[in-house]
């Protein structure tokens, strides 16, 4: 009690240590327990536990669920470096065997490999001197606790015996070896329910007086947990250790591969029952291979046939990089370009799919081809419920020959829940080769599929779908019938040679030439099917296709590649409507302008027009009136034309492809870019004159200027009004002629409300050329600067007073409004330009306000004075009666003034004389003067 007491104190004061100053290589984060197991935590507190880390030098204990016992390190400590020890050692949870056939009276027992008889565990037996050994010479412990054949017993030599085993040997069964090797774990752990099948198989043959009646089959086994380098150990003791075998049955393609290349070097047949590596059917490699197990390229016939019945015509994939699915792969690139479908993603990985996983989500995968092992496959759709890969937008093809619960099997590679992976899962479809016999028939073994489903399910305890590679096991089963019934084709050939099966060795191709024609003629109906083999040494077969629909799996339908016929069920399922689309639907829609937004604008821009004409005409009919003289009126009547030009540009500026045929939609344009551009020449640069010539006026200091530019001279403000004009008509004319407008269709794809697998691709018209950019950065500059320096001058002439011009306060504060709304308008638009409401919308009200300000501002006083003040009526009745206007009384007053001045100058230079001549007397009276 007190040294957990201490180990608790000493923890808590480590956890605060350890997250404020300590580096995190200080500790060890939790590892997984091993499946069916767990970890004892000792002297530790639940709270401390859920910390997730542990102190250096702190050890854990590994502990299992029922009588299952740990095989590897049992107790692991915690490293300075951060790891645990023996991770290189993995431990187990497995079932533990009887040990009462791990010893033999009078012989030897050998377990391999060494260690507890568990799970997977293999017992070979011999006999000693002077024994013979009755029953098999080995065993294997199940997945299920048990062993797959009673113990053999040692019988001592006797008349009996010798009888049976040596006084008689033409009466007693010679043995032929098969050398297997089973993959009980790993990526394809198809030899839990391959490995009884095949001594099904084996108990039958060997009990048939008909098929190789001299001879008994006996296979000896091993483990190779899937994995090459565990091969090519066990295939070397196999080639090494005595007896000879015959033949070599290797169970999935990595490990097939190995041993189908090395093979033909001792003239070894191999015949797999797992392999579907396209690459072993080629025969210069892999000259002596047959297999019960279909190529997997017969998958890909299937899957385009489903492609095109579906209507896809791209689609993605990712690979585990194996020989396997490499090949499969690029047999399917070939195939899906045939039939003119792109495979637009291409994804593998090795150990770890997430960063495939991700490229597939981010490159807008939707049909997805996955090939991979078991194990992988778990990965991969944990990673594909991370990033929500899965739904009624995605379909995953898989390989049919998973375990029917596979993504519920409890996995420590992974971080998802079952829950999680049955909803990743959920509508994928698989491809597999039909491995089962659908029709009730009785083949070489006497038994129908049927019949041998339930006697490998009893054999199995009934644990079918935690058995990898029971749907496999049929393929298993025919293998060594197609063996047996080869061997026996072989008898009578190779009695007629003066050889016989036993005389068989690795030196002797004769023999081995017999079996190969007999496997390559071989023709019989077995619990998979009919079982003939192709030119390559592949099984030919039918595809079936299965769908996962509510977490369990559902035929919908058969291929026959051979004839191209697809039976369909019709009973397909789909999360959404239906079979989704193989991309995002993009569906092109013109945009064209809302017409009541159009018809709105129009009614202020046509009242605005109106208005202009109001003005105009009032200011024709009183430019007689003084008042009006004096605030130059043929500019402000400019102004008012002006304005009206860039009113009647918001009519062409909202006519799209609704009113006018795309052939007629530059003359559009043309008349967009020519009324704004000349409108705007017009109405402000009628007021950029007038305030320019105050500015130059009355800002100047020196009198004498000041004086010889008091008179103003109104055609040179006309003449500057047309230079502004000429410039914008000859920038306009270089623009169309070099570089014409015409109609550019603007495509922005934008996700539509709700949630529908498509985006909208909006076409939206508009005018454009192919230096747009240029031009517009050119007459924008130049407008920009007028804009400015019209702000600066009206800001310089605020407080100047003039009878000359009259209004140019109102025009500086009309050249305000004008200019700011011209440089928010500019800049604005071209942001907007893919939003045809909004860009209409701010760009004609932009247009609506900054005239109607500007002819309010300039004539609505004028008139309000003429008819408050009634100045009009006096200045016509004056007109009448005099005969002359008022600017010609001016001038008259003005000569009259200054003949007066010149008098009155003559007059005072006489009198300053005077003074000189009578200085003494005149005196009093220069001073006045000169006062």
């Amino acid at each position: 009690m007190v040294r957990t007491t201490t180990e608790q104190v000493l923890f808590g004061w480590w956890v605060i240590l350890s997250t404020a100053v300590t580096p995190t290589w200080w500790c060890c984060a939790i590892i997984r327990p091993p499946r069916d197991g767990g970890i004892r935590y000792r002297g530790l507190t639940q709270e401390q536990v859920l910390v997730q880390v542990l102190p250096v030098d702190y050890e854990i204990e590994y502990i299992c669920r029922g009588n299952r016992v740990i095989v590897g390190p049992k107790v692991r400590k915690c490293l300075p470096n951060g790891t645990w020890t023996d991770l290189s050692h993995r431990s187990k949870c497995l079932l533990p065997c009887p040990k009462v056939q791990t010893s033999l009276e009078n012989g030897r027992v050998v377990v391999s490999p060494p260690g507890p008889a568990v799970e997977g565990t293999v017992l070979h037996y011999s006999c000693l001197t002077g024994f013979i050994l009755e029953g098999r010479n080995s065993t294997q412990c199940t997945k299920l606790g048990k062993w797959d054949s009673p113990k053999p017993t040692c019988q001592k030599y006797s008349p009996v015996t010798s009888a049976r085993h040596s006084l008689k040997p033409e009466h007693r069964k010679k043995k032929l070896y098969i050398g297997a090797l089973f993959p009980m774990s790993g990526g394809w752990p198809g030899g839990q329910a391959c490995l009884p099948s095949a001594q099904m198989a084996l108990d039958l043959v060997n009990k048939r007086t008909d098929i190789l009646p001299d001879y008994e089959l006996e296979l000896i086994y091993h483990d190779s947990k899937c994995d090459p380098g565990e091969a090519t150990k066990l295939l070397y003791d196999l080639l090494y250790t005595e007896p000879i075998k015959i033949v070599l049955m290797p169970g999935c393609s990595s490990v097939s591969t190995l041993v189908a290349e090395a093979a033909r070097m001792w003239n070894l047949i191999v015949l797999s029952y797992g392999s579907s590596s396209p690459a072993l059917s080629n025969r210069q490699r892999f000259p002596t291979f047959f297999r019960t197990h279909p190529s997997a390229t017969l998958h890909n016939p299937t899957r385009v046939q489903l492609f095109q019945k579906w209507n896809w015509t791209k689609i993605a994939t990712i690979q585990q990089t194996t020989e396997v699915f490499t090949s499969t792969l690029d047999d399917l690139e070939q195939r899906v370009k045939e039939a003119n479908i792109e495979i637009s993603v291409r994804q593998s990985f090795l150990t770890d799919p997430a960063v495939a996983v991700k490229n597939l989500k981010r490159q807008d995968a939707r049909i997805i081809v996955g090939l991979f092992y078991e194990t992988e496959a778990r990965k991969v759709f944990c990673e594909v419920y991370k990033e929500k890969l899965y739904g009624k937008k995605y379909v995953w093809f898989l390989i049919g020959w998973y375990a029917d619960n596979w993504f519920k099997i409890n996995d420590t590679s992974i971080n998802c829940t079952v829950e999680q992976m049955t909803e990743a899962v959920e509508g994928h479809v698989t491809t597999e080769i039909v491995m089962l016999n659908p029709e009730t028939v009785r083949g070489a073994s006497n038994l129908t599929s049927q019949e041998f489903v339930i006697q490998l399910t009893s054999k199995l305890g009934g644990r079918t779908q935690e058995t990898g590679g029971f749907q496999e096991a049929p393929l298993a089963y025919d293998a060594v019938w197609a063996l047996a019934l080869a061997l026996n084709k072989t008898v009578e050939p190779l009695k007629a040679k003066g050889r016989r099966l036993e005389d068989f060795n690795y030196n002797n191709k004769d023999i081995t030439a017999e079996i190969y024609r007999a496997l390559n003629t071989s023709s019989f109906e077995g619990v998979s099917g009919h079982v003939v083999f192709d030119a390559q040494g592949s099984r030919m077969a039918w595809t079936l296709i299965e769908q996962l629909q509510g977490g369990s799996y559902k035929k919908i339908g058969y291929y026959d590649m051979t004839k191209g016929n697809l039976s369909w069920y019709g009973n397909d399922k789909w999360i959404g409507p239906g079979p989704p689309a193989d991309q995002t639907r993009v569906t092109r829609k013109f945009r064209f302008l809302s017409q009541k937004l159009f018809v709105s604008v129009s009614f202020f821009a046509g009242l605005g027009i109106l208005l202009g004409i109001v003005c105009l005409t009032f200011n024709i009919y009183n430019s007689n009136v003084r008042y009006i003289q004096n605030s130059q009126p043929y500019l402000n009547n400019m102004t008012a034309v002006g304005c009206m030009m860039a009113l009647a540009a918001v009519f062409p500026l909202g006519i799209d492809g609704q009113h006018v045929h795309r052939s007629q939609f530059p003359v559009v344009c043309q008349f967009r870019l020519w009324l704004l551009g000349l409108g705007f020449s017009l109405a402000y640069g009628s007021m950029f004159t007038k305030i320019w010539w105050v500015h130059t006026v009355f800002t100047k200091k020196d009198e004498k200027k000041d004086k010889r530019k008091q008179h103003l001279e109104p055609w040179k403000l006309y003449a500057t009004v047309g230079v502004l004009l000429a410039i914008d008509v000859l920038s306009l004319m270089i623009w169309q002629i070099v570089d014409p407008l015409h109609i550019t269709e603007e495509f922005t794809r934008e996700v539509p409300k709700g949630d529908v697998d498509e985006l909208i691709e909006p076409l939206l018209e508009h005018c454009s050329s192919t230096k747009m950019n240029t031009w517009l950065g050119v007459v924008y500059g130049y407008k920009g600067l007028l804009l400015l320096l019209g702000i600066f001058l009206a800001y310089e002439t605020k407080s100047v007073s003039t009878e000359k011009i009259n209004d140019h306060r109102a025009v500086g504060m009309a050249i305000y409004n004008v200019a700011v709304l011209c440089m928010i308008t500019a800049p604005v638009t071209m942001i907007l330009s893919s939003k045809q409401d909004a860009s209409f919308a701010f760009a004609s009200l932009a247009i609506v306000f900054s005239v109607y300000i500007t002819l309010v501002v300039l004539f609505v006083p004028k008139m309000r004075r003429l008819i408050t003040r009634g100045e009009w009526q006096s200045d016509q009745q004056e007109t009448m009666k005099t005969g002359s206007s008022t600017n010609n009384n001016d001038e008259e007053k003005s000569r009259q003034l200054e003949r007066e001045n010149k008098e009155l100058q003559k007059i005072i230079q006489e009198v300053r004389c005077l003074c000189g001549l009578h200085h003494s007397f005149a005196l009093p009276l220069c001073g006045i003067l000169n006062l």
